[in-house]
């Protein structure tokens, strides 16, 4: 029985050694493609599953970063919150050391009286001041009000009760205004009131009414410290989600660059093997292909 065996031609060679010597050199272009963009995926076709992860981290790190940005927004907002309240705190304390003056001192110096007055009114007038501040050009005690101000000169409260909020993690938000009559009071204990009243009572040498006065200033200043304490304990908080933030931005950014860039040392290595086959695989090719009629009649 015969045996038949497949017939290699020269055509068939020559087809086989070209298409190796194309592989070649296409997985040679990849890995330089790699070290030219310090990237192992540079098309989704790289890597599918790779692409996936990598997107989703890229999602999560800009949410993260957005995160950091509310947090860093908030943190100036309730910064200078703090700021101001600790200044108008030290304001109060000085408007109620007047106040015993004119207290103890009664009807007795008229003159002396008038001077304690006009001080205190000028306290107020700066404490008035003090609750127009402002944050990115917004007054950070009249809630959520689009106006210039919080309140007027004549302490009457302008802005509105919204809120203002920043989101610093996922489902997270933090209140970072804090409305006039939140901190300042309302009605008889409204800190610009109270001081107004005093002023009035000292000038006329009324104990009576100084007195009031003194016990409603120390109501209204209770509660502008009870909101200082709040204010910073927000502070502190937004601090922390910034930081939980940078850390978790970094763990996100490590993943990724485990994804998606390239171990240096070893593509280098691989693209120096690639070279050498390279070389080797022209050489055997060289060797495998006979001459042809046209390298004769060279």
């Amino acid at each position: 029985m015969a045996i038949s065996g497949g017939r290699v031609t020269e055509g068939s060679i020559h087809t086989r050694v070209l298409a190796n010597l194309q592989r070649n050199i296409a997985k040679g272009e990849k890995i330089q493609e790699q070290l030219s963009s310090g990237k192992q995926i540079n098309r989704p076709s790289d890597s599918p599953t790779g692409t996936v992860s990598s997107l989703q981290l890229r999602g999560e790190a800009r949410a993260t970063q957005q995160y950091q940005r509310n947090a860093d927004d908030g943190i100036g907002w309730l910064g200078t919150q703090d700021n101001t309240l600790t200044n108008m705190s030290t304001q109060t304390i000085a408007a109620r050391d007047l106040m015993v003056r004119g207290l103890n001192q009664g009807a007795s110096d008229p003159s002396a009286n008038e001077a304690l007055a006009t001080e205190i009114e000028q306290i107020r007038s700066q404490l008035i001041s003090f609750g127009n501040t402002k944050y990115m050009d917004r007054p950070v005690f009249g809630g959520s009000t689009p106006g210039p101000a919080a309140y007027d000169e004549s302490g009457t409260y302008l802005g509105d009760a919204g809120g203002t909020s920043r989101t610093v993690g996922p489902g997270t938000k933090v209140r970072v205004d804090t409305t006039g009559p939140e901190i300042f009071g309302e009605g008889d204990t409204q800190l610009f009131k109270v001081l107004q009243d005093a002023a009035d009572a000292i000038r006329a040498g009324d104990t009576a009414a100084t007195s009031d006065a003194l016990g409603n200033l120390d109501t209204a200043h209770n509660l502008l410290k009870t909101t200082l304490s709040d204010v910073g304990a927000r502070y502190n908080r937004l601090e922390q989600m910034k930081q939980s933030a940078q850390d978790r931005l970094l763990t996100v950014t490590t993943q990724l660059s485990d994804i998606e860039d390239v171990d240096l040392p070893k593509t280098i290595m691989e693209m120096q093997l690639q070279q050498t086959s390279y070389q080797a695989a022209l050489a055997a090719s060289a060797k495998v292909i006979q001459p042809s009629l046209i390298d004769f009649l060279r």
